[in-house]
């Protein structure tokens, strides 16, 4: 059997790259683990402890001291639990959105999840998505994907999942709260979003989902054999 290697997958908001990394995990029967679940369960959190003030920023004092009381479990089929409860659905909804970048600018949120997912990842076999996966969760990924894609593509595939799920939002409201995530992940202080070094890239906005699964399976391939 070969080595089951650590597939560390970032990018921007609708991307593609969670789908791509569940495809990719479920295609070399990997463990997936989606780290932007986790922050969006924080933020879940915070809005149902009022932990956000009236100007819809995150209380960063109470988060803190709030901090131990958050216990977050992935279990099968990638449902998501906080403190026993399913957030699966919960956690995918334009209010979470809106403020999941603040939470994850903070630095003791960061360094909670980080360490869970250094653990979840301890032995390999795992293709985990988010923003800083190549470049602190796991720096010493054997494969680190990059991926990207036009505004206007981001854009459509959002609010297509958004309405899938019966969200009534306007295309503009989607796009601008994008852009707003794109500016927090790329300029926060803690683990900006940013292209590792090592990274491959992959461009989803003229690609299928299988053209983009079989891309990453010949990028797999091509390390293995070497």
């Amino acid at each position: 059997m070969p080595k089951k290697i650590t597939i560390a997958i970032d990018g921007h908001a609708a991307c593609g790259k969670s789908t791509l990394a569940k495809a990719l995990a479920s295609a070399l029967n990997y463990t997936f683990i989606d780290s932007g679940a986790m922050y969006r369960a924080v933020a879940y959190f915070c809005l149902q402890n009022h932990l956000i003030t009236e100007d819809n920023v995150v209380n960063i004092e109470q988060l803190e001291n709030h901090l131990d009381k958050i216990h977050l479990e992935i279990k099968a089929s990638q449902l998501i639990f906080l403190n026993g409860q399913n957030i699966t659905d919960a956690i995918r909804t334009p209010r979470v959105a809106n403020i999941v970048s603040q939470v994850a600018t903070i630095k003791s949120v960061r360094n909670k999840l980080v360490a869970l997912q250094q653990a979840m990842g301890k032995s390999g076999g795992i293709v985990m998505d988010g923003r800083d996966i190549g470049t602190v969760v796991f720096p010493n990924a054997e494969l680190k994907i990059f991926v990207t894609a036009s505004t206007e593509v981001r854009t459509a595939r959002r609010l297509a999942e958004l309405q899938a799920k019966g969200e009534q939002i306007a295309q503009d409201d989607v796009k601008k709260n994008l852009l707003q995530r794109d500016q927090l992940d790329s300029t926060r202080a803690e683990s900006p979003l940013k292209q590792a070094s090592d990274a491959i890239v992959l461009d989803t906005t003229e690609l299928s989902r299988e053209e983009q699964l079989q891309w990453a399976l010949e990028a797999v391939a091509l390390l293995v054999a070497n």
